[in-house]
């Protein structure tokens, strides 16, 4: 299998109407502070009726990169949420919060995990936006489906 190295800028072609935009990390705009986790891949899958922000372990630093660099357009607007670095406190900050507006947010955590994710005001922040969340510590496995007009469909895999 061929690995390929991508960055801010490139579009990833899955179907004709399915596609990843890729909108970090930025070569040219590299943050040396806790590199490893701010140079975490940041996508948006697109498709017709829908679209879907992952975002990896970025911290608050590359948040305010994103919002600086996408300022002024609708690219950060999101059906689905695929919470920052676990729902940490060290991300999620409530002006990426808004300028995101997910209708439904998911984060990925251990139930019990020694780092305290998801962090309680990340998720009153979440909360207070009215989206839907999701959990893996409590909802267990979380599977999406959307049909082509985009309704989505969530089940939770409670076991």
């Amino acid at each position: 299998m061929k690995v390929q190295v991508v960055e801010v800028g490139q579009r990833i072609q899955i179907e004709k109407n399915l596609y990843f935009d890729i909108l970090w990390p930025n070569s040219k705009e590299v943050i040396n502070e806790n590199s490893m986790n701010n140079k975490s891949l940041v996508c948006k899958l697109n498709d017709k009726n829908f679209s879907m922000l992952f975002t990896g372990d970025i911290k608050e630093v590359a948040e305010k990169e994103i919002l600086e660099k996408y300022k002024g357009t609708n690219i950060l607007q999101f059906t689905i949420l695929k919470v920052v670095h676990h729902g940490s406190k060290s991300s999620s900050t409530e002006k990426f919060l808004n300028a995101v507006n997910p209708k439904i947010a998911l984060i990925g955590v251990g139930e019990k995990n020694t780092f305290g994710h998801p962090n309680s005001n990340v998720l009153e922040k979440l909360k207070k936006s009215g989206n839907k969340l999701f959990r893996t510590d409590e909802d267990r496995e979380i599977t999406l489906r959307i049909n082509k007009k985009g309704k989505i469909w969530i089940n939770k895999i409670l076991n």
